[in-house]
């Protein structure tokens, strides 16, 4: 009786004869058909043959009464397909939702949703931490979460709970903010509603996670790289800190899958992976090489500088996003306990690989550079994140300088 179809999806009316009732009528539904499946929506009237056959002209009060009241339920489901599929989002699960049918769906489901995206996008970084969050939220809560559950107490208990298992605040911001987009999405397809939306001010408010940034003295940095262990392991992963370091505190992501292509008239020339996707803001970072940066390279650079080949011997050239991924985990990793291991032996403050580009930019903040420079050497948009960026270091030149006001006390 009534028809819609857009973008491979087809809304109609139709009379149910699967199962007669005792009364010998049959249900009216609103038939959904999509990917070959099909799913059935009550109307809440039940008609005759003869009847259906005489509904979309029948002017009898009975008829037209039943005719309009399918009419209302069709629109209302015509509508949420129209929406769904102007926006390409449609799915069962989201339509059933927004219908009010089916409250199975749970927030597992709309995060694995959420991953198969990511996946098919090839944002391997983005899925591996959605993917990390759904385990430590499983951890804490089951693998069949219901919206209805996420409360602000939820949420406060989730916060406690994580906490007592080892989580610092930063990696739970990463936590909550992913969990906070999985809720945006619910309230957004419906499943949801406003009133029930646990996040923002008034409300629960995602714990912010500064991190742990420790930035090294000149001092510092030269006991690092002067230290050796004689092993082969240890002076290439210094040396490698120390590239990073010397080349705008470049990260090891971007390290890795430098190329001699990069090298451009004395410059290693390049955009970070984390801002390539926005073209606004994918600044071309300019890194002059100096000698010491040039000695690493030649000691554990690619031996053949043809210019699609990597700088250093780590990546093939044939990774998938998620091969990559893995690959620079495996790579910082290793790093990381050898610096740990460095640290260990000299009594420098315990240090990771990001320490490098927090080390690049105190030390030029702390050796008069012009705030200007920095943040177009870092690559950041503006210089308000710069500032932004050094201010967590600024407390130690604070306790510094305080000390020089009693500094004639015995």
């Amino acid at each position: 009786m009534y028809k819609y179809s857009k973008d491979g999806i087809s809304v109609l009316t139709v009379l149910d004869k699967r199962k007669v009732k005792k009364s010998g009528l049959f249900p009216i539904k609103v038939q959904v058909i999509y990917n070959r499946k099909q799913k059935y929506y009550s109307t809440g009237q039940e008609v005759s043959i003869r009847e259906w056959e005489q509904l979309p002209r029948s002017k009898t009060r009975k008829l037209s009464s039943i005719r309009h009241n399918v009419e209302n339920s069709f629109s209302l489901v015509r509508q949420q397909v129209e929406t769904l599929a102007f926006r390409g989002e449609f799915s069962f699960d989201i339509l059933n939702a927004r219908l009010g049918r089916y409250s199975g769906i749970s927030v597992n489901s709309v995060f694995l949703k959420k991953m198969e995206e990511l996946k098919s996008n090839g944002q391997a970084n983005t899925y591996f931490s959605y993917k990390g969050t759904l385990h430590k939220i499983e951890q804490f809560a089951g693998k069949q979460i219901s919206f209805q559950e996420i409360s602000i107490n939820w949420l406060n208990r989730c916060e406690h709970f994580w906490l007592s298992t080892g989580s610092s605040y930063s990696s739970m911001s990463f936590y909550f903010r992913n969990l906070k987009c999985i809720m945006n999405m619910a309230r957004k397809d419906g499943i949801i509603k406003e009133s029930q939306y646990p996040f923002g001010k008034g409300k629960y408010e995602v714990p912010s996670g500064s991190g742990r940034k420790l930035a090294l003295t000149l001092e510092q940095i030269k006991k690092l790289i002067t230290y050796t262990d004689g092993t082969k392991a240890t002076e290439m992963y210094r040396d490698l800190w120390f590239f990073s370091y010397l080349c705008n505190g470049i990260n090891f992501r971007d390290m890795v899958f430098l190329q001699y292509s990069n090298i451009i008239n004395g410059e290693i020339c390049f955009i970070r992976a984390k801002t390539a996707r926005n073209t606004k803001y994918g600044k071309i970072i300019h890194a002059v090489i100096t000698p010491e940066m040039q000695t690493i390279i030649n000691k554990w650079g690619n031996t053949d500088i043809s210019p699609n080949n990597y700088i250093f011997p780590f990546a093939k050239g044939t990774e998938d996003p998620f091969e990559k991924v893995k690959l620079i985990r495996e790579i910082v990793t290793e790093c990381n306990q050898i610096l740990r291991k460095i640290t260990n032996a000299t009594g420098i403050p315990r240090i990771t690989t990001y320490s490098a580009r927090h080390s690049y930019a105190t030390v030029l903040k702390r050796s008069g550079v012009n705030i200007a420079y920095i943040s177009e050497s870092l690559g950041h948009s503006n210089i308000t994140i710069t500032e932004n960026y050094l201010a967590s270091f600024e407390v130690d030149e604070r306790r510094k300088n305080s000390a020089l006001l009693t500094k004639f006390l015995p």
